[in-house]
């Protein structure tokens, strides 16, 4: 071997070691503590309260759990209360995020009315107030942006789903509702417009709805109503919750009278437990929101507000409906 070609394999060997190529682990290190060194520190912008209407609504924990971790991103501290779906508990929330000074409220009205006076004490202090999921339509109050789902969309769709299920025959239909909700008005809106749109010029296969009873929009609700229902209408062919726990309710009211058969569940929403049961054939069919998007674009909305950027005071999220052979392909799934 010439000298040159010496010098040049003792070269090549530096190069290597002081590249940290003899271990891979610890090259990764390396990487990782350079770019740690690098990163600066998110500047604080101040404190989000977010009163959520309910967090055993595995929903709310999502818009939660997103709206925290988008916050943070944005160099904001997020409080998270639960108004366990009491407009007064909520309104308490409202005043003690007042009291702290906080940078921006976000809330998922209790009452879409009551919630009201509440709201009006944070627009006296300067607070900006934001909704997600759920609409406020109180007079005399400022909200900033809304972001949710089209929920007459939505509606629309259960409907078409509705539809679908019963086929020909049509049958007798139960609703179970929240109308302290302005999104759950909303679908049933939607819902009750295709049926009825399904239903003109029909003399035969018609869908009626019997019977509208408060669901609470949790499971023991759910449960209690349908058991309720089914003493007057023992031939009920289909029910449409407008969220996914008060359809797994029915669900097991349904089982439980041994007519799980015979009554055809669509509920709303998306949530893991009710793509399960769409999956197992325990509910027919969802229209599904995206609560993720809905905490990620609320924190979007606020940093522009504070930076006094325009927003668009209303977004919605158009529903998608999900089926049990979607259920078959979700890899999230059992």
């Amino acid at each position: 071997m010439s000298r040159h070609s010496i010098l040049f394999v003792l070269f090549s060997l530096i190069l290597l070691l002081g590249c940290g190529g003899g271990d891979s682990n610890s090259g990764e290190e390396s990487s990782a503590a350079v770019i740690g060194s690098s990163e600066t520190p998110v500047e604080s912008r101040g404190t989000i309260g977010f009163s959520a209407l309910t967090l055993k609504n595995p929903f709310f924990k999502v818009i939660a759990d997103s709206l925290t971790e988008s916050g943070k991103a944005q160099g904001f501290e997020v409080i998270v209360n639960d108004a366990e779906r009491d407009v007064n508990t909520q309104s308490k929330h409202i005043d003690n995020y007042i009291s702290q000074g906080v940078a921006a409220i976000v809330i998922n009205p209790a009452d879409r009315v009551a919630i009201g006076p509440a709201i009006k004490k944070a627009n006296e202090a300067g607070i900006p107030v934001f909704t997600c999921d759920l609409q406020c339509v109180a007079d005399d109050v400022e909200i900033i942006a809304h972001i949710g789902t089209d929920n007459y969309q939505g509606g629309r769709l259960a409907g078409l789903a509705m539809i679908d299920a019963l086929g020909t025959q049509g049958g007798e239909v139960l609703v179970l509702h929240f109308k302290q909700a302005n999104s759950c008005v909303e679908r049933v809106r939607g819902f009750t417009d295709e049926v009825n749109e399904h239903n003109t010029g029909k003399e035969e296969g018609k869908i009626q709805i019997v019977a509208e009873l408060e669901g609470g929009g949790l499971q023991d609700e759910g449960f209690s109503a349908t058991l309720d229902v089914l003493q007057q209408h023992p031939n009920l062919h289909g029910i449409f919750a407008i969220n996914d726990p008060s359809a797994l309710g029915a669900y097991t009211a349904l089982k439980q009278s041994g007519k799980a058969d015979q009554v055809k569940i669509i509920g709303f929403d998306g949530q893991k437990e009710g793509k399960q049961a769409i999956k197992d054939g325990k509910i027919y069919a969802d229209p599904i929101q995206f609560p993720k998007k809905m905490g990620v674009v609320t924190v979007d909305n606020i940093v522009k507000y504070l930076d006094g950027d325009e927003i668009e005071s209303v977004q919605l999220i158009p529903t998608e409906l999900y089926r049990q052979e979607d259920g078959m392909k979700d890899s999230s799934l059992q």
